[in-house]
């Protein structure tokens, strides 16, 4: 019989290295995956990590990296906050979807009106949007003890409902030609987050370093950090030290609810560019990935999001150059989750092989 004995005491090297040796496995496995696809597999992993990078066109790709990553460290920082303390956000998809109607909402609410008033109030109403949206399962988890996992993620189905009916109804450019979709905020100056759109650079960005920096100082050096840390690794011992179950979980929630606001707010305002049915694409479900892959460390995120901007700008690359299937590229990208807690499972335990009548 195979069972699985805890580890008195886990390697912390194997620990620190974990992610990179996650990374090189998902490579390896990757790169069957396109051999069996019919592709150069050694091909295929140059185009997603060297190309985009030092490839012929890195002078454009390398500003994008920025773009891709800022939304996916914003939430992956808000998702580790509560994932410290044992609180499982899984709906920061719907969270980043409500961000970025209100945040949109309220930029179109002032068209055609120019004035430096407009994007903070968009910026605002994209944070609380995403702030009440999590507030959802927070209540419920505290008033009834219900589990956060599933209301959250439930919540993520209903956010979608309400992006249709938006882009189809009230949103709607009434100078679309019927097509769903609002208007574009890149050609209403008030309303866009760019700061310099040849180089790649909007605000997003911006406040995606800020919250990494903010995160290391609430984690490292505030009481509430302590708290949230100790919520996570000893319940108990949190329990009887005073700390409070229902603020830490309203607290957790809501800052990651507020920052998956905030990358939706900075995607419809930038990238994007409108409110659209298609305006989502699993970027909240990506920074669970990106949040473990960084350790829940802030700076590790930050490195995490790179890396993962880097696959999603590589594997657009791959598809048109190499012709690569779009689900090839979403498998590839699961890959480094499933990798990483294989790893992370063989790090806190053993594998013990026993003879069934011992066992």
């Amino acid at each position: 019989m195979i069972k699985l004995e805890k580890r008195p005491m886990p390697s912390k090297a194997l620990s620190v290295s974990t992610p990179v040796i996650a990374v090189i496995v998902t490579m390896i496995a990757g790169g069957l995956l396109f051999a069996a696809l019919g592709k150069n597999p050694f091909e295929a992993i140059r185009t997603i990590f060297w190309d985009p990078i030092f490839g012929e066109y890195a002078f454009y790709y390398r500003p994008q990296l920025l773009v891709k990553g800022a939304p996916l460290i914003l939430i992956a920082i808000g998702l580790s906050l509560g994932f410290k303390a044992g609180i499982w956000n899984i709906g920061a998809e719907g969270q980043y979807i409500i961000g970025a109607i209100c945040g949109a909402g309220a930029g179109l609410a002032f068209y055609p009106t120019e004035s430096v008033l407009i994007f903070p109030l968009m910026v605002m109403a994209g944070a609380l949007g995403g702030w009440l949206w999590a507030m959802i399962p927070a209540i419920l988890k505290v008033k009834f003890g219900t589990n956060e996992i599933l209301v959250s993620l439930m919540l993520v189905y209903v956010a979608e409902q309400l992006l249709a009916s938006m882009s189809l109804g009230l949103l709607k450019n009434p100078q679309g030609f019927g097509f769903p979709g609002s208007r574009n905020l890149n050609d209403y100056p008030s309303a866009t987050s760019w700061i310099a759109q040849d180089y790649g650079m909007h605000w997003g960005v911006v406040v995606a370093m800020i919250a990494v920096i903010m995160a290391y100082v609430l984690l490292n050096k505030h009481i509430l950090g302590f708290n949230i840390r100790l919520s996570g690794e000893a319940p108990r011992a949190a329990r009887f030290s005073g700390v409070k179950p229902a603020r830490l979980i309203l607290f957790c929630l809501g800052m990651s609810g507020a920052l998956a606001g905030l990358a939706g707010l900075f995607e419809v305002a930038g990238p994007s560019g409108q409110i659209s049915i298609d305006f989502n694409v699993g970027y909240g479900f990506t920074a669970i990935i990106v949040a473990f892959l960084g350790r829940l460390n802030p700076f590790g995120i930050l490195l995490a999001g790179l890396l993962m901007a880097l696959t999603y700008i590589g594997g657009d690359i791959a598809e048109s150059q190499l012709g690569l299937p779009s689900a090839a590229i979403q498998v590839f990208q699961g890959m480094l989750l499933f990798f990483l807690l294989a790893l992370d499972l063989l790090t806190n335990y053993r594998v013990k092989f026993a003879a069934k009548g011992a066992a």
